[in-house]
Formats: structure tokens, sequence, C-alpha cells
């Protein structure tokens, strides 16, 4: 394998000229390349599924939304038992119905791009990744290579909202300061060409739609998907990442994943992907968890309630994840006339407003030398994996059974501050234990005005806590408590 080599290319104001790494169509050479550290400095992004999959908008409970066209292709029955979404399909639009027709009813005429940006800006989050298309081949943007390989029109610009939907958004995210992302299925289940001839899919459709993408909106993030039936060779991922990198308009910023490829997760690309799970532990690349409010990515009507994670589940999985490093990459699910549902709305405003306080303690942050701080008892096991099928962060801080041991602060950090996180009121006095006060070390807590009073005993801190408003025994407020200057990293 031929190793990344020199080139020299000049700034684009045209001043002095800087070297920069030219990588080659290799693993070795494209894996070299650092991710951007705008990334992990963000800790917080929105996904976004949306598409004609959010025309029928279902799913049983549990599974995802939009993947509604692969299990209605399975058949009234599935493994010798009926098949929920098929039966569902026939009963609400018929047999004969073709999943092609809900493009028409694919409209977006509630769509507001700029109170959609407003509402993502309020929420905290620093970036935004939006699916230009998913496994059904539906671009959101005027894509002629999508049309041209189904033989349909087959992009929103000639079909349903006849409006460039992604570039819309794009504009309106950028001008709240928030980088833009784009999802970007690389295979698609019924194209035409990828069924009969995949070399000349990834060749004639992929590469180039791909490209086109990039070059006409230049987004900071490209969450690639829909990899696994296929090697990255076949893909010809490596030339695909070497252009990205080398060539296009966006090589210096750009940030990319690792699923490009049967077997490239969590060893090629870019940074980690997990979802639906507890991310990842002890990693030094960069990663992120990705996971919709309920079950479902794509919005499902039959999802109640009870079925959604409540804003302050959603606040502690953030801090989870970041105070291991992780990035948090939080789903919403748009109504077919483009609506961002109230109840996800509600949940972006309630960590919206807990960042606006707090937000010190995880934008920027590395993790300390402990995530966490455990109080006695026996500690359950923090389980990770993709596609774990139960993470219940509050599992690990509410007591469930007679000694077991609960969550008493979370870390992070940032050079000589380190940031405890409390789920809930402490009591009068916080103890933070493995670490060494210097002599100069200041204590505060986010949010409240004025220094705390704290002492040290051998490797503990205790600190003062002020006394919360209403009554502490009820308090469910997540408090962070800075300790500037202290003695050890």
């Amino acid at each position: 394998m031929k190793p990344a080599v020199l080139v020299f290319a000049a700034l684009s104001v045209g001043l002095v000229a800087r070297p920069q790494t030219r990588y080659q169509p290799t693993w070795q050479s494209v894996d070299s390349r650092p991710t951007p550290p705008w990334f992990t400095e963000a800790r917080f992004g929105i996904f976004i599924h949306w598409g004609v999959y959010s025309v029928p908008a279902y799913a049983p409970v549990g599974q995802y939304a939009e993947w509604y066209w692969n299990a209605l292709q399975k058949g009234p029955e599935e493994k010798g038992k009926p098949n929920p979404t098929w039966q569902f399909h026939a009963r609400n639009y018929g047999e004969q119905f073709p999943y092609f027709e809900f493009a028409p009813m694919f409209r977006a005429e509630m769509f507001d791009p700029a109170y959609w940006a407003e509402v993502f800006e309020k929420s905290g989050a620093k970036y935004v990744v939006l699916t230009s298309k998913h496994h059904d081949g539906f671009a959101l943007w005027p894509s002629t290579n999508a049309s041209a390989t189904w033989n349909r029109p087959w992009n929103a610009v000639e079909t349903g909202p006849r409006r460039d939907l992604l570039g819309d958004l794009t504009a309106e995210v950028r001008k709240r300061g928030l980088r833009m992302g784009y999802y970007y299925s690389l295979y698609e289940w019924y194209n035409p060409l990828w069924l009969s001839d995949r070399p000349r899919y990834v060749s004639e459709h992929t590469h180039p739609q791909f490209k086109d993408l990039v070059t006409r909106y230049k987004p900071a993030l490209i969450f690639s998907d829909g990899e696994w039936d296929m090697p990255g060779e076949d893909w010809k991922a490596p030339e695909l990442l070497a252009w990205l990198f080398n060539e296009s308009p966006v090589r210096g910023e750009v940030v990319v994943n690792d699923r490009w490829g049967k077997g490239s997760r969590h060893k090629h690309g870019g940074y980690y992907t997990t979802e639906y799970t507890a991310g990842l532990e002890g990693v030094t690349n960069p990663w992120e968890e990705s996971r919709g409010m309920g079950f479902s990515y794509g919005y499902n009507r039959a999802e109640q309630i009870g079925d959604y994670r409540s804003g302050r589940e959603l606040i502690l999985m953030l801090i989870d994840l970041a105070s291991r490093g992780g990035n948090l990459l939080l789903d919403i699910g748009p109504t077919a006339d483009g609506r961002i549902p109230v109840i996800m709305q509600d949940r972006l405003m309630e960590i919206g407003r807990w960042l606006k306080t707090n937000g010190e303690a995880i934008y920027g942050t590395q993790p300390w030398k402990r995530t966490r701080q455990w109080s006695a008892g026996e500690q359950p096991k923090l389980e990770t994996g993709e596609f774990m099928t139960r993470y219940e962060i509050t599992d690990y801080i509410e007591r469930k059974q007679p000694g077991q041991a609960v969550i008493e602060a979370f870390f992070t950090a940032r050079g000589k501050t380190l940031y405890a996180i409390v789920p809930g009121w402490p009591g009068p006095r916080l103890t933070i234990r493995e670490v060494t006060a210097s002599p100069g070390m200041k204590a505060t807590q986010l949010g409240f005005a004025g220094d705390l009073k704290w002492f040290a005993a051998g490797r503990e801190v205790t600190i003062e806590m002020p006394s919360p408003p209403g009554d502490p025994a009820r308090a469910q407020t997540v408090y962070v408590i800075r300790l500037a200057g202290v003695g050890d990293r």
C-alpha cells in the first residue's frame, strides 16, 4: 500500500502555501486522516429521518418505521406468522397499492425550514444530519441520478413536495450557525440497477450521486449507511473517500463515519457508530451513538407517549455519552406534511434549557480519569454494543433493588477543570472521591452565583451544596459542580 504523500496547496486567500496531506485510495491512507476536531467538541447533534416512508409512518412498536417498504415486501406472512406491516398496508391502502404511490402523498405542505432551524438551535445541538436518501432511494434534493436509475420521478423536486427540501433546510440551519450534514445510504433495496448489475450501480449511480450531493451542498458531515451487503472494495469506498478528502470542496472540514463496507464498522473510515445502545467505553477514536426518542427513527404513528424517553432520560444519556468521550445524535421523525411532532419539540426544548445553563460541562470536554462515581453496593454491568435492545440510563441512577449501587456523579474535564454532573439532589454535601485539591481550587455550581465552600481530606473533596428550590427530596434537576484547578487530570 502506498503511504500518504504531501503536496502543497495554496490557501483560499492566496497568501501563503501550506502542506496538505494527499490521501491515496487505500484503507491505510484514508484511515490515517484525523477526524476534524469540531466533531468531538460539538457532542450533540440532531438526526432527521424524513421521506416517503413518513406517509404510512408505521411499524410495530420496537421496529423502524423507515423500513416500511422492506417489511411490506415480505408479504402477508413472515416466518409463519402474520406480517403486521402488510396487514396494516392492506387494511388502509389496499393489497395492490404500490409503495411508489406514497411519493405524491409526501407533500411537506407544512414544512417551515426556518422554524426547524430555530428549534434545533434552541435544543443546544451543534450539528444537524438529514437523510438525503434512505434505503428506498428517494432523494430529498433534485438528484437526476435517482430518477434516471429508477425510471420514474424519484426525488422531492420532481414529485411530492416539488421542492428542494434538503437545500432549503441546509440554508436555514447554516444561518443559525449550526453545521449541516447528510445521511446517505449506499445501497437501495429495489433499485433496478442495484438488482441487476451492482458494479454498474456503484460506478454509474452511487459515486456520481454522492459527488453531486457533496459538491452542490458542501456538507460538514457524511453519515454513510446501507454498506453491509458488499465489502468496501466493491463499493470503491477508499476511492470515494480519497476524492472527498483530496478534491471535494469540504476536504478540510468534512467528518465521516465508519459505514463504508461489510465489516468496516469500528475499523475503517472515520468516527465509530453505534445505535440504540449504551455506546462505547474506553475508546480513543471519536464515536457517536444515534437513537430516536422512541423505538423508531422515522415517525411511527403506532408509538404512544410511554414509548418515548423523557427529557430527563435524554439529558442523562447525553451526559453519560459525553463522560465517555462520545457524541449523541438524537433523531426526530417529522410528519409527511412537514411538522416536527410536538412531543419531539418538547424534548428538544427541555434538553436545550439544560444545556443553556450547563453546556460548559458538555461542549469541548474530554473524559476524566473516571467517567462516573458509584455509591457503595453492587455495580450493574454497563452493556455496550451495536443494536443492543435495552439501555436505560435511569437504571444506573435510581436504585432498583437493595444492595445495588447507583451513579452519584458523571465526570467531564477541560484542562485543570473538572465537572461533576450530579443526576439529582445529593444532599447538603457532595463528596467526590479520588481527586486531589490544589490550594487555589474554586468550586462553583453552574447557574448559581458565587463560590461554594469546600474542604479536602486526603483524596476526597467535599462541597457544601446550595439549597435547591422546592423539596430537595423530590428534586430531579441535574446539577453541575465545577472544580477549577484540580490537582490531577
